[in-house]
């Protein structure tokens, strides 16, 4: 009955002890120092740390370590605490003396993080699966498997080797291993397709924890992304000047997914289906005129006009060189012949001659 009553009476003690303590001063001028000031470990692992309980006020007083777990050893005002396996979460430490003569007792906190990094990080499109669309948005989601302390967890996603956004669990104060989800939301467009996207979570436990910070990465996941078509050039009306007889080519090609198909309608609005580029080897005015390609697939359809002009040959006359001839030389005597009014006044001279004559 009296040992019981001795076992009662030391309880009672150690848990008021305990809670004087616990709320003692931490504002002293001569307090408690640790070494290190701040301890992170990881979970299972060995600690240690050492308090010089003060310079001169402590002697002859009550003084000591508060703990749960590990071994104490006191020399002179230094007291010893270290622990083979330390597996207990949100643990702290507390060295203290009373001051003479007062009911004020001085501490300081030892501050110990014990940490776990993530078991597993996974990356997932939220709520979809298969082939995603240009212009929507969607949510990246990166789920962090039994991590501690989940405030000290950065969580970066990454589209290839460029950083998107960072996320973090600022309050949460969780001390304990948890499950935790970051999101990031993507507005998707053609050049996301075939584009990898992963996350990773960082542990950043200060100076005092582990260098560099644990890191674990997702896998990667690779994006499928359905868009319209695209022409590779100009989607404006095309006008072109070509002469007779030279050889024309019309490109409308186009990147799509689903791969498009290409429907030309040419002058006479008559349609054919061909491929991305339609070759005349030698015009003629006839090919002059409108060429309309339209490219398609399931996500949309573009096209693109063309304005053929042909310029015509110009007609030019050819001259042929004069031919040279050889022929034979003849020499022919000609009497001229007289014409009638010649032959009168011939005559009327013959006449009047004669009459002068007879007068002299």
């Amino acid at each position: 009955m009296f040992s019981r009553f001795i076992v009662l009476v030391v309880s009672l003690v150690s848990l008021l002890c305990d809670f004087y303590v616990s709320s003692c001063a931490t504002n002293c001028s001569d307090k408690p120092a640790f070494t290190p000031s701040r301890l992170v470990v990881k979970h299972g692992d060995p600690a240690s740390a050492t308090c010089s309980v003060c310079q001169s006020a402590c002697k002859n007083t009550n003084f000591g370590l508060e703990n749960s777990v590990g071994n104490r050893t006191i020399n002179g005002t230094t007291v010893s605490w270290d622990v083979d396996s330390l597996t207990e979460w949100g643990i702290e430490l507390m060295c203290f003396y009373s001051v003479k003569d007062t009911e004020v007792q001085c501490c300081s906190i030892l501050p110990i993080t014990v940490y776990r990094p993530p078991d597993s990080v996974s990356i997932s499109i939220n709520n979809h699966t298969g082939p995603m669309f240009e212009g929507r948005q969607y949510t990246l989601q990166c789920e962090v498997q039994n991590v501690a302390p989940v405030k000290n967890l950065s969580v970066t996603f990454y589209r290839g080797t460029t950083p998107l956004g960072q996320q973090q669990s600022f309050n949460n104060n969780n001390t304990k291993p948890v499950d935790e989800q970051y999101t990031f939301t993507i507005t998707i467009s053609k050049e996301d397709d075939g584009v990898q996207y992963w996350c990773e979570a960082e542990l950043e436990l200060g100076p005092e924890g582990p260098q560099p910070p644990p890191v674990v990465k997702s896998e990667n996941i690779t994006t499928t992304v359905h868009y319209k078509p695209h022409l590779k050039g100009e989607s404006d009306p095309r006008f072109i000047n070509i002469t007779e007889g030279e050889q024309l080519g019309l490109d409308c090609s186009a990147v799509g997914n689903p791969s498009p198909s290409y429907t030309w309608t040419f002058p006479g609005n008559q349609p054919f289906r061909k491929d991305s580029i339609h070759t005349i080897s030698s015009v003629t005015p006839a090919d002059e005129g409108k060429y309309i390609c339209s490219v398609s697939n399931s996500m949309g359809t573009v096209t693109v006009t063309f304005h053929v002009f042909v310029q015509r040959l110009k007609l030019t006359s050819t001259t042929l060189p004069p031919s040279t001839t050889t022929t034979k030389k003849t020499t022919t005597t000609t009497v001229p012949s007289r014409s009638p009014s010649s032959s009168l006044i011939h005559g009327f001279a013959m006449c009047l001659m004669l009459f002068f004559y007879v007068l002299v």
